[in-house]
């Protein structure tokens, strides 16, 4: 049986690709997406439960689609590659529940996903 959908957002094909291959293990219905802009679209068209977001794209960044979701509908992970306190701050402010820094573990992501989408 499949679990909920999850949106993978992320420029960076191979940490979509590895976020992709450890949710679809644990049975998470698995969409994906470049950018910021096509994350919006994805998340209007596809409803998903849980959104696993990179703070720095080109284009739109994670920030600013941060801004633009409904949290009623949908938890934000953000994902980053720079720890840095101050973007937490900002991320959680506008709605992130998580903040996961890269290299992250594959466990604790899919805990975390695991989490948000059965609450």
């Amino acid at each position: 049986m499949t679990r909920a959908r999850v949106l993978v957002v992320d420029d960076d094909p191979m940490i979509r690709r590895l976020v992709r291959a450890v949710l679809e293990a644990d049975d998470f219905e698995v969409i994906d997406a470049p950018d910021g802009a096509s994350a919006l679209v994805a998340i209007a068209e596809q409803h998903p439960a849980v959104v696993v977001l990179d703070v720095m794209m080109p284009g739109l960044s994670g920030l600013e689609v941060l801004e633009q979701i409904d949290h009623n509908e949908t938890r934000v992970v953000m994902l980053t590659a720079r720890a840095d306190p101050d973007m937490e701050d900002a991320c959680r402010a506008a709605g992130a529940v998580r903040f996961l820094t890269k290299p992250f573990s594959s466990v604790e992501l899919l805990e975390v996903v695991e989490g948000l989408a059965n609450s």
